[in-house]
């Protein structure tokens, strides 16, 4: 008799342990709500922008389309964009495939999760080491080509153009870890939080 009871208590737990996964697992794969849906939004919404900013500096540029192209800083900035695409589109591709799983996902998801993290850490990284080669660019392209832009920023102090590149350096320091954490930090804890309720 205490054998039936127990098994029975058992088989309800377990019931009880599967809708909860199942309620879990819904609301991660959601497609327009969800952890999931808006990193998936917001690594399409980097992809998208980072194609379209080189196009509005070529169409800004459209009365001397041969200076653009001769352009050092023009082609920095479009390798850039490539890379941030590039990188956008391997972390939309991980969390879709978040959105496919069933059966064992927990474990999955974990590994998945712990890529991104990581991946948004090197952007982190990755937002500083392009700073610092804009900032040594700007310093050193009007040695080797005449941009007038830069000729105009080059009369002033070097003085107030190192304190200027100090602050921007600063600043991008502080901004870019909340940007990065409001755009992806906050949804993979989000995740994270509730891969930990799963079973």
């Amino acid at each position: 008799m205490e054998l039936d009871d127990l098994k029975q208590k058992w088989k309800q737990n377990d019931t009880i342990r599967k809708i909860k996964n199942t309620d879990i697992m819904e609301l991660i794969q959601h497609k327009s709500y969800g952890p999931v849906a808006a990193l998936k939004k917001a690594f399409n919404k980097q992809m998208r922008l980072m194609a379209i900013l080189p196009l509005l500096i070529f169409a800004t540029n459209l009365d001397d389309v041969q200076k653009v192209f001769t352009n050092i800083m023009f082609w920095s900035y479009i390798a850039f964009c490539a890379g941030v695409i590039v990188y956008s589109w391997f972390n939309y591709r991980l969390v879709r495939k978040m959105e496919g799983m069933d059966k064992m996902v927990k474990p999955n998801l974990e590994e998945q999760i712990d890529i991104l993290e990581t991946r948004v850490r090197w952007q982190t990284i990755g937002i500083r080491i392009v700073a610092i080669y804009f900032i040594i660019l700007m310093e050193v392209l009007p040695y080797i080509q005449h941009i007038r832009m830069l000729d105009k920023w080059h009369s002033l102090s070097p003085l107030i153009r190192f304190t200027f590149y100090a602050a921007f350096l600063a600043l991008q320091y502080f901004t870019s870890r909340r940007v990065l954490y409001q755009k992806f930090g906050c949804h993979l804890a989000y995740l994270k939080s509730l891969i930990m309720e799963m079973e």
